[in-house]
């Protein structure tokens, strides 16, 4: 017998909106401050419910429905101005670019955002906010059962110029350890690099979920 999470007569209303869709100085909506200012506005309007739809990672532009990941989230979702709050990032990395208010320009907003996370995962290995190097190794280690193979997927992606995985050296389709072993060694900092985005998106996401939770309003991503 399955138990309703719900009890009886209850009744609750809410939003349906994606992320990207929030405003934003950066060409695409984020989970910063934007976000949190928009379960604010659903609280007030009193609205319990906020389905933001698949938050996976995608091609440029690709529906969210199309995620290469049933666990991973987006990059192009992280915030900005958290990176520069969490001192992973200047004010000045953000500066220049000129982002439709209206529309999202994928290609310029993911040459922005991974340039700019390039920027914070050169700045977290050269010490800044040595404080969470702790954190992330336990993201890493709690994670690993499906972050390793993504990272080294992603990885080898980028290598091979975004082609599909069945274009790729036959060895490492078929999964061959040594060619998998060997993808790690010579790939090792592309996939921390990977690693490192997953665990800052994840640690904004639970900021913003904490935020949610405290003004009485629940996230659906799916």
């Amino acid at each position: 017998m399955t138990m309703s999470p719900f009890p009886a007569g209850y009744r609750a209303s809410g939003v349906l909106l994606h992320v990207t869709s929030l405003p934003s100085p950066y060409g695409i909506g984020d989970v910063g401050p934007a976000a949190v200012a928009w379960v604010d506005r659903l609280h007030d309007a009193g609205q319990c419910w906020w389905q933001a739809l698949p938050l996976g990672p995608t091609g440029y532009g690709d529906s969210p429905y199309q995620s290469l990941s049933s666990f991973a989230g987006n990059p192009l979702l992280i915030s900005p101005d958290w990176l520069i709050e969490d001192e992973l990032a200047r004010p000045a990395d953000c500066a220049g670019g000129a982002f439709s208010p209206t529309s999202v320009d994928f290609d310029a907003v993911t040459r922005f955002k991974y340039a700019l996370l390039e920027t914070a995962w050169r700045n977290f290995r050269a010490g800044a906010r040595s404080d969470l190097r702790a954190d992330f190794e336990h993201f890493a280690q709690e994670q690993a059962h499906w972050l390793d193979d993504y990272a080294l997927f992603r990885a080898l992606k980028a290598r091979y110029d975004g082609a599909s995985y069945l274009d790729w050296p036959d060895d490492l389709i078929r999964r061959m350890p040594a060619a998998l072993d060997a993808a790690r060694r010579e790939l090792a900092s592309q996939v921390d690099r990977v690693r490192f985005v997953q665990f800052v998106l994840f640690r904004q996401g639970a900021r913003l979920k904490n935020h949610a939770r405290a003004r009485g309003v629940r996230l659906i991503d799916r």
